[in-house]
């Protein structure tokens, strides 16, 4: 049953325009920032001297701040106004690309880099609240423009970053993101004037739950088993002290939800997938190709314009046929895509950028679906968390696949083909069998998500969602 939102606010035709066109730009800019520094890490590498492990931390700083920010930001977005939390976030991206592009040394870069990591993650975590709060019988729409963004801004990212480093210096892309500065006036007049509701923030239960990210993350990028026995202790704390505090930053009773459970599983697992496929297309490219960076972003960039156009409309195909069956087309399209790349990979890189952009089409459509779901089926105090919930679990399957693909590369050799329409000729076959393990498992996901959906939807999917 659809949630109908309790506050009321008159905002105009006019504004609701102008206000999701700068919430666009803005988690764009939040993207672009989390995906533009990867192509420039050889460069702060070699201007500081350092050891790849070294400056991995450019990145993997970032990562950990950005997904345990989603979160909390969604915690804090249930108690105080949105205007406020937009306004500190926007002002932390900024203070940290000032600092970013003035750094004398790499340990300012990498706290620059926190620092923009704390703005970034407010925008990721309020923008997909707001229209469930303010535009409650749009959001379908709203959802859709945004995760449009959200794909353009994955596949913009690397080429924009790259040609940035590339032309002038990496320094200048911390001065790119400045520009995000220019939104806060307008959203400062557009965003409803809200009042403090109920509740406190958990700050035992946050700083938990950020050990707890943080040591996963690192787990994850080393593989180093002490931290995630780390990861462990931490978490088993910090889910005996929801249990016990009376504002916890999670509510357990979240987790009975059985349809909230399903979307936020399915969509970590369908975003691994599709991230996997990110992280992997440029290895490929330039391991079977020899393309260039700059060339690699090319072969990217027509997926995510596509991806951008498809995901205006996303919004209107979940509001007309429903968020269950939008998913399970998007499911379908993924594992077409990806079973595509595992037959196409020895072609000229433009055919793989057409197949590839079946997947960029796939990512807003996917995201939009399980968005939807989640804003409908949780109660409006529920709603920041809940989907903190679920961009956390988005960021973090990200982190969790390109590990993971890493790994496979590094131990992987060449053997049997499993796609039968693929020849055994060296180092095609290796990515070949990663892409049809990344099939298989998008079958899994696909029936895990319908079959559980069979027996939810007498109770929860009768209005359409």
């Amino acid at each position: 049953m659809e949630n109908t939102s309790k506050n009321q606010y008159n905002i105009s035709d006019s504004d609701k325009k102008k206000l999701i066109s700068l919430l666009s730009i803005l988690l764009l800019f939040s993207i672009m920032n989390s995906t533009m520094f990867m192509v420039s890490v050889p460069d702060i590498a070699f201007y500081f001297d350092l050891l790849p492990s070294q400056v991995s931390w450019v990145v993997t700083g970032y990562i950990i701040l950005y997904s345990i920010g989603a979160l909390l930001y969604g915690k804090l977005g249930d108690i105080y106004p949105i205007k406020n939390l937009l306004t500190i976030g926007i002002s932390l991206f900024v203070i940290g690309s000032i600092i970013g592009f003035f750094s004398p040394t790499y340990l300012m870069v990498v706290i620059s880099r926190m620092i923009q990591a704390c703005g970034a993650a407010a925008v990721i975590a309020i923008v997909f609240v707001i229209p469930s709060r303010y535009f409650p019988n749009e959001k379908g729409r709203m959802l859709g423009i945004l995760s449009s963004a959200m794909a353009f801004g994955a596949g913009l990212g690397p080429v924009l970053g790259g040609f940035i480093a590339g032309f002038l210096d990496w320094h200048y892309i911390f001065l790119f993101s400045f520009v995000v500065v220019l939104t806060l006036p307008f959203l400062r007049v557009l965003l409803p004037k809200e009042e403090k509701k109920s509740g406190k923030p958990d700050v035992i239960g946050a700083i938990l739950m950020a050990l707890g990210v943080a040591f996963l993350i690192l787990f994850i990028t080393s593989f180093n088993w002490i931290y995630l026995l780390f990861g462990i202790i931490v978490s088993a704390a910090f889910f005996l002290w929801i249990c016990t505090y009376r504002y916890p930053l999670i509510l357990p009773s979240m987790f009975s939800n059985k349809v909230f459970r399903l979307t936020v599983l399915t969509s970590f697992f369908g975003t691994l997938i599709m991230f996997s496929n990110l992280f992997i297309l440029p290895l490929l490219l330039r391991d079977i190709h020899g393309l260039s960076t700059v060339q690699i972003g090319l072969v990217l960039f027509p997926g995510a314009i596509l991806g951008a156009f498809v995901g205006n409309a996303a919004g209107g195909f979940t509001d007309r046929y429903g968020s269950q069956t939008v998913g399970y087309f998007a499911i379908s399209l993924i594992l077409i895509g990806s079973f595509l790349l595992s037959s196409f990979l020895g072609f000229a890189p433009w055919i793989i950028s057409i197949i590839f952009s079946i997947n960029f089409i796939a990512f807003p459509i996917f995201q939009t679906s399980m968005a939807n779901i989640i804003s409908t089926v949780l109660p409006d105090e529920q709603m920041g968390v809940g989907m903190g919930i679920y961009n956390l679990g988005n960021l973090l399957s990200g982190a969790i696949g390109g590990a993971i693909i890493g790994r496979i590369l590094d131990y992987s050799f060449v053997g049997i083909p499993l796609n039968p329409f693929i020849e055994n000729i060296g180092v095609v076959v290796v990515y070949s069998n990663i892409f049809v393990g990344l099939a298989l498992l998008t079958i899994i996901i696909g029936l895990y998500f319908y079959f559980s959906n069979r027996k939810q939807q007498p109770l929860i999917f009768r209005d359409g969602v």
